[in-house]
């Protein structure tokens, strides 16, 4: 694990939160939207969206059609704005318009789950309670061995049960890094891999990555 840990850090030293928030608002509203969407897209989208609504009671405020048709580059953006203005809403009952820093009253918020929550405490307070664990983390956890499960809540488990708890903040950025660039889904590139000694591609087809090997060689 060491080495492994080593080798990402290397490969990866620029790994950190991908969405362009400045507060724990935006954040929020960022980790709503994220789901199911590209990072890409979502920052695309928040540029523009956070100029016009600044606190909790503007989402609240504006005409659900409204806030529909600034995040409609967004996946699911109805379910989304709906979500969004029913956070806020809690967020002005229940907390004076500012967003919560537990684990416990965000998980009360619509459109928060663990992992949601996880990436707003550890990354609007600096608060590691846990990891989060997002379809590249549960995929290349895996396929390193470091789970056996395939459920999102078991998988960090098994990961704050394996790794240091100063790791757990930049762990879910090195493994995102390595899935996106390398450890791919359905078939990752094994020859280019960084950590490739030390794995033990558990659940890869090797007849398909050895292909994609010799693909990629003969480029």
């Amino acid at each position: 694990m060491n080495a492994v840990l080593a080798a990402l850090k290397k490969e990866y030293p620029s790994a950190k939160y991908y969405l362009n928030v400045s507060s724990p608002l935006e954040l929020l509203v960022g980790v709503i939207l994220s789901a199911q969407c590209t990072d890409e897209v979502v920052n695309r989208c928040i540029a523009t969206l956070f100029k016009k609504y600044k606190a909790a009671n503007d989402y609240v405020a504006a005409p659900v059609s409204d806030l529909e048709k600034d995040i409609s580059s967004i996946t699911f953006f109805r379910n989304k704005a709906k979500a969004i203005q029913g956070a806020c809403r809690v967020l002005l009952e229940k907390h004076g318009g500012k967003v919560p820093s537990t684990m416990e009253d965000l998980l009360e918020l619509p459109g928060i789950g663990r992992k949601s929550a996880n990436v707003i405490l550890i990354n609007g307070f600096d608060k590691i309670v846990g990891i989060v664990v997002d379809t590249h983390v549960i995929r290349v956890a895996y396929r390193l061995g470091w789970t056996k499960n395939k459920d999102a809540e078991k998988i960090e488990q098994d990961l704050m049960k394996l790794l240091p708890k100063d790791e757990w903040k930049r762990i879910t950025y090195l493994l995102k890094d390595h899935g996106k660039a390398v450890c791919k889904a359905p078939v990752p590139f094994c020859s280019q891999c960084v950590v490739s000694r030390w794995c033990p591609k558990q659940g890869v087809n090797k007849a398909k990555y050895l292909k994609v090997a010799v693909e990629f060689a003969q480029k």
